[in-house]
This record gives structure tokens, sequence and C-alpha cells, in this order.
């Protein structure tokens, strides 16, 4: 028996939110809809520049997002990243032990890192990202003993890039290969998957059994749309999924496709869409739910995050969910 669901490694950042105007992010040289790492300095400027504005601070960063809602679901995590001996790291962990998450928080001279997050009026939201103490993770960092008695262990993309981060995330995946605990990959973002593919996809086919992307991701990994992705994306795992936004989305497990409908929304911030997303797959997965189940839970989830300001659950749709289960097991 596992004592944790998921353990997850992730990059440990503050959320800072502010609503904008497409042109200003042009002014500023950030594209669109991407994630963009930026040095100290440049993080310095565009505060300056947003003082106007009202921002929002709110813990973030993409694994601890998705454990944040796997918790709130009712599952049992553990989240592994750094934070600085400031007050944002201190709030950071805090919040994390609010949510019944264990914390496996190391601390650094540097930093909270933080993502200064945009988001436009079509409800897309481009990031600034400046990571601070987030680059000290360290091997020694990681409690193996947690990943042997997980079930999961989920990483984000974002953990790939960076030397250090890679060598941090590799030895947390060859301790669950040796362990039999499933790996989950979130690719996270089509620049970074640009810009590392060398490195990656040898990365994801050595040991991921559970990969997450949206159709860009999917096509800069592949080369090929949904469809055709979600095929190739298939040889890497045995469980790949392709998150179609309104569409939908798209999962091959064990070799069989399914089509899982989007949940309907008013969506206002798109912030943590994928991130709840991949937190109805992992719990569902987790606790041995149909696929479908699993699935359609993810939508729903995905959809209450989107009809609000920040990028974690917040009232969790108990009923809705019995209702998937019901619905769909009764087929």
């Amino acid at each position: 028996m596992k004592k944790y669901d998921v353990f997850g490694i992730g990059s440990a950042l503050m959320d800072l939110l502010i609503e904008i105007e497409p042109k200003e992010l042009l002014e500023m040289d950030l594209k669109h809809g991407e994630m963009h790492l930026i040095d100290e300095e440049k993080s310095k400027k565009i505060l300056e520049r947003l003082k106007k504005y009202n921002v929002r601070i709110a813990p973030g960063g993409s694994s601890a997002n998705t454990l944040v809602d796997i918790a709130r679901l009712g599952g049992k995590v553990v989240f592994c990243g750094k934070v600085g001996k400031d007050s944002h790291g201190d709030i950071y962990e805090q919040k994390l032990k609010d949510h019944k998450i264990k914390a496996n928080v190391s601390r650094s001279s540097l930093k909270t890192g933080h993502a200064i997050t945009f988001i436009t009026p079509d409800s897309q939201r481009t990031f600034a990202t400046h990571l601070g103490a987030v680059l000290e993770l360290k091997k020694e960092d990681i409690f193996e003993d947690d990943i042997r008695a997980s079930k999961i262990l989920h990483i984000e993309g974002y953990q790939l890039e960076d030397k250090n981060l890679k060598e941090v995330a590799t030895h947390a995946m060859n301790i669950a290969k040796r362990n039999n605990v499933k790996i989950s990959i979130d690719l996270s973002d089509p620049a970074l998957i640009r810009r590392n593919i060398i490195h990656i996809r040898p990365l994801v086919k050595k040991y991921a059994d559970i990969v997450f992307a949206n159709e860009e991701e999917a096509r800069e990994f592949t080369g090929f749309e949904a469809e055709k992705a979600l095929d190739a994306l298939s040889e890497f795992c045995s469980t790949a999924i392709i998150k179609l936004g309104k569409k939908g989305s798209l999962i091959k497990h064990n070799g069989k496709v399914h089509k899982i409908p989007s949940a309907k929304a008013n969506a206002i911030d798109t912030t943590g869409a994928g991130d709840a997303y991949a937190a109805g797959i992992l719990y569902g997965l987790a606790n041995g739910y149909d696929i479908k189940v699993a699935g359609n839970i993810a939508s729903l989830i995905a959809a209450k995050v989107v009809e609000k300001i920040g990028a974690r659950l917040g009232e969790v749709p108990y009923k809705e969910i019995e209702e998937i289960k019901n619905r769909i097991n009764k087929k």
C-alpha cells in the first residue's frame, strides 16, 4: 500500500496576477500566451512599470497548483521545491500546509521565485518568470522515502530545462523507476519544448508513463496536429493526453482513444486550467477510476478554475463529481 497519491516536484513561485491589454505585452517584449524566463533586473523593470495596476499575489507554480487541487479533491500529496528565506517563502510553505500537503520545502539565500502573470481580455495568460530560489533545488532536497511511498511522481516540464533542475528531476525519476512509482510529465510550454526538444524527447521516452500536453505543446513535441499528435505521443508513454481547450481533450490510454468533452465554463482567467486538468487525471488514476471518469472530472475541475481569477480550485464540486462517476460507470 502506498501512503501518498502523488509526489510532485516543481517551481515554488509566487504568482503576481495582473489584468492587462495585449499591446502592453508587446511594449515589454513579451510574446502573448507564452512563458518567458527573465532575470532579476528585467523583473524589477517590469514591476516598476506595473505599479499603476492592481496586482494580486498568490502561491503558484504548475506542479504545486496540481497538487493543491488533488488535495482539495481528497488526495494525499507531497510537494518538493525551494523557496527563499523571506516572507514570500513563509507564505508559500504555510499555504501548502493549510491545504494538508506534506511540504518538503527547503530554503535558499536567493529570493523566492515569482511569475508575473498577465491576464488579457481573451482570458489568455502570459508569464514573465524570475526563478530565484527555484534554481537552487538539489538532489539532497529530494526525500527518497516519500517518492517510494507514492503512487505517482509528477514532474512539470519547467524542471527539464535548467541543467541543475534536470539532474534533480532525473534523480527523482530514477528513484520512481526503481520503486514501481508511475511517472507523470507535463510538457508545460511550447517555447520550452522548442528550446529543449533534443533532450526532452529522450527523457520522456525513457521515463514517462503519463504525458500531458496542450495542442501547441503536442505540435512542438511531435510535429503533428491533435489526433496524429496523440498517436505519436502515445509511443512515448502508456497514457498520452492532449488538452484541446473548449473542444475538450483526447486521451490514449493503454492503446485505446477516448474523446473527453469540455465542461461548460464562463472563462475569466485560464491560469491554472491545465494544472487543474492534470489534477483530475492524476487523482482519478491514483484512486483506480476508469480513465473516462478521470477525464471528465479533469474537464470539470479545469472549468471551475477558469471561472475565477487565480490558478487553484476554489469550492470543490462534490455533487457534480459524483454525478460523473454514476453516469459513466452505469454505461
